[in-house]
């Protein structure tokens, strides 16, 4: 099984101007992310997928491989399946490119899915982690995912899922972590398929995939790395760094 990374990194971000070129304790932030997918030893090749020619020239400083895309996407994954077109591949993981604290037995943990899945029922794979902060869980930023009773994804929500009528605390509230993997197939279709009214009523991508009756199999990490989308995200990341060092 050939297993690719691709880190997407698209210049133009709403709520933190050009944050994956933005300096992370002297580094920037996609830099960190792809030494951190570089440095797992997981893949065959990593790939950064990109519509912007400063970010092309900080990577291949770095020795990264780049794929160019098309700036017309609505969502991470449309863009890596055009590059996914590109390239031989049975397994592709999709790892954000503000993600710069990905870890290894998560990215494991993923890949097992499809190592066990010999009657290849499952088209995708992702990431959740219990989300135990009251105030995050009620944060519209953050995605929330509920399950059926073998994991598999039944709905994806910025509002608060399940929700809790009883007032006991029997369930846990996971959040969502945009990190997927694809088999290559999926992925190339999953650009192909219509958005629907819930993935435009939530503008969570993941719900494409539900709405057109994939499967989509989660995965629980107990490790909730820090995504860079805010300024806050960022001086908070810097600081991790300085106490890992």
């Amino acid at each position: 099984m050939k297993i690719v990374a691709m880190i997407p990194a698209r210049l133009a971000s709403t709520r933190l101007s050009e944050k994956l070129i933005r300096d992370l304790a002297g580094t920037p932030v996609i830099v960190r992310t792809y030494e951190a997918v570089k440095q797992t030893l997981l893949f065959d090749e990593v790939y950064v997928v990109t519509d912007s020619k400063k970010i092309e020239t900080i990577v291949l400083a770095k020795g990264a491989k780049v794929l160019f895309s098309s700036t017309h996407h609505a969502t991470g994954s449309d863009r890596l399946a055009e590059a996914a077109s590109q390239i031989e591949a049975d397994l592709v993981i999709n790892v954000q490119g503000d993600e710069p604290f990905i870890d290894k037995q998560s990215l494991e943990r993923l890949i097992e899915v499809f190592k066990g899945d010999a009657e290849r029922k499952v088209d995708l794979a992702s990431l959740m982690t219990p989300l135990l902060d009251e105030e995050e869980a009620k944060n519209p930023n953050v995605v929330k995912v509920i399950t059926d009773l073998s994991g598999k994804a039944l709905y994806f929500s910025r509002s608060v899922i399940p929700f809790n009528r009883s007032g006991l605390r029997a369930n846990v509230v996971f959040k969502h972590k945009g990190v997927y993997a694809f088999r290559k197939q999926a992925l190339v279709d999953f650009s192909q398929l219509s958005i629907g009214p819930l993935e435009q009523a939530e503008s969570i991508e993941a719900i494409r995939f539900l709405e057109h009756g994939r499967v989509l199999q989660m995965v629980e990490t107990p490790n909730d790395s820090i995504g860079i989308d805010t300024l806050e995200d960022l001086e908070r990341a810097e600081q991790l760094i300085k106490i890992r060092s």
